[in-house]
């Protein structure tokens, strides 16, 4: 099986890089001092004009690595594409969020290198159509990067197979579905203060005391909508994932994205080219 884009040495710095500033940007609020004034609708701008390029900076890199060609762009158009048009379906109904499936089985097949791109372009294409672009949107991308890029980091990426990898699949989407929704409530959570002493984020207090409060919040406000997520990727890799995995994987092949170039000397000389004996 062929991988379009593999995380070589330069993509892989590139990836720490973003995944660091996107630990930063996620956290910080915890450690901040309490008259600091910060909040993530003030660095959300700064986050996504630091965003954009280092995901165009992974792309070059995994250009420079592996040579990522026009036939892997173009699979990775189509995929945020139709990642982009399956969010809207059920987004704003208890959680139920198709796309996510779609995010799991791709970086799955096509790698974590591939599957980060995927992940942030499709938030990014998703948000431009439904109107959804707010200081929210750079978390998004970042957090469906990080999903996409855990599935393409499971084991067994050529052996395991059938039932046995959907079913690791589907487990990687119930816990990653609760991460993702974990991980976004930290970027909404700070913003929200005076909703109660037991689950309003207070700056300055302890880290202890506010992950407490924290936990207290994520279960009261949005437990039953990342179940939704979950429970609903979990059906859809169960019921589809055995064809779009063979479809992803058929693709790959007939694209042979990593297929190396190599050229005939003689394929130039034909009739019309050859030497004529005396």
């Amino acid at each position: 099986m062929s991988r379009p884009v593999r995380i070589g040495p330069r993509a892989a710095a590139a990836l720490v890089l973003v995944s660091l500033i996107g630990v930063a940007a996620f956290g910080w609020p915890l450690l901040a001092d309490a008259g600091s004034g910060l909040a993530h609708a003030q660095d959300a701008p700064w986050l996504f004009a630091a965003l954009l390029p280092l995901l165009v900076a992974v792309v070059v890199a995994t250009i420079a690595d592996q040579g990522l060609d026009a036939k892997a762009v173009a699979m990775l158009g189509v995929l945020a594409a139709v990642g982009a048009a399956l969010r809207p379906l059920g987004a704003g109904t208890a959680g139920l969020e198709p796309m996510f499936f779609l995010m799991a089985l791709s970086g799955r097949v096509l790698g974590p290198g591939f599957g980060f791109v995927l992940g942030a372009v499709t938030m990014f294409a998703s948000a431009l159509l439904t109107g959804g672009v707010g200081p929210w949107m750079p978390f998004q991308m970042l957090a469906m990067g990080w999903f996409a890029l855990g599935a393409g980091l499971l084991p067994g990426a050529r052996r395991i197979r059938g039932r046995a990898e959907l079913a690791m699949l589907a487990a990687y989407g119930f816990a990653g579905s609760f991460a993702y929704g974990t991980v976004m409530n930290l970027q909404g959570w700070v913003l929200l203060q005076g909703m109660g002493q037991g689950i309003s984020f207070h700056p300055g207090d302890p880290v202890g005391a506010n992950l407490a409060r924290f936990l207290a919040y994520c279960a009261a406000t949005s437990l039953g909508w990342d179940l939704g997520r979950a429970v609903l990727t979990v059906v859809l890799t169960l019921l589809l994932g055995g064809t779009l995995l063979k479809a992803l994987r058929r693709a790959t092949r007939k694209a042979a994205f990593e297929a190396p170039v190599s050229f005939d000397p003689g394929a130039g000389s034909g009739p019309d080219h050859t030497t004529k004996g005396a």
